[in-house]
C-alpha cells in the first residue's frame, strides 16, 4: 500500500472518523512501515490535527493488533479443511475473531505499560519484568 492509498482510505474513512468520536484523548498507533511515514501521510495527520505515538526506529513488535492478528493467523492455520477463497476466509475470521477469549485480550491491555517502557528508551533496553500471561486456550 503506497502511501496516498493509506491516507485516502485509512486515515480519512477510518482514523478521522474514530478520532472525531473519541475527542481529545485520541491518540494515533501505527508502525514505521514505509507507507505510514511518507509526506503525504505526515500532511494528512497536520492537517487534520491527528497526534500520532512515537515509535522507535529499532524495537520488538509493539503494536497490539499485530498480536491479535497473530493469534487469528495461528488460529486460521490449525483449520480443517483450510479456507479455500476469499468468502471462505472472511467467515472464518470473523468466526475465530468472535471466540479469542477476553482473557487474551484483557492480557494484550494490560502489556502496554510495558511497551510503553520499551518505546520511551527508543527501543533499547528495559529492566526485566517477568510476565506470566499465557495466549492461549
Amino acid at each position: 500500500m503506497r502511501g496516498h492509498i493509506y491516507g485516502d482510505v485509512i486515515l480519512e474513512q477510518h482514523v478521522r472518523l474514530f478520532q472525531g468520536a473519541m475527542g481529545a484523548e485520541f491518540l494515533f498507533m501505527d508502525d514505521n512501515a514505509r507507507p505510514h511515514r511518507e509526506n503525504i501521510v505526515d500532511e494528512c495527520l497536520q492537517s487534520e490535527d491527528i497526534t500520532r505515538m512515537n515509535w522507535p526506529a529499532y524495537s520488538p513488535d509493539l503494536n497490539p493488533i499485530e498480536h491479535m492478528w497473530d493469534i487469528l493467523g495461528r488460529r486460521i492455520a490449525t483449520r480443517y479443511p483450510p479456507p479455500t477463497c476469499l468468502p471462505e476466509l472472511r467467515r472464518a475470521l470473523l468466526y475465530e475473531c468472535c471466540n479469542i477469549l477476553r482473557d487474551q485480550i484483557d492480557n494484550l491491555i494490560l502489556s502496554m505499560p510495558r511497551r510503553k517502557a520499551c518505546i520511551a528508551s527508543s527501543g533499547r533496553h528495559t529492566p526485566y519484568e517477568p510476565c506470566y500471561t499465557v495466549f492461549c486456550k
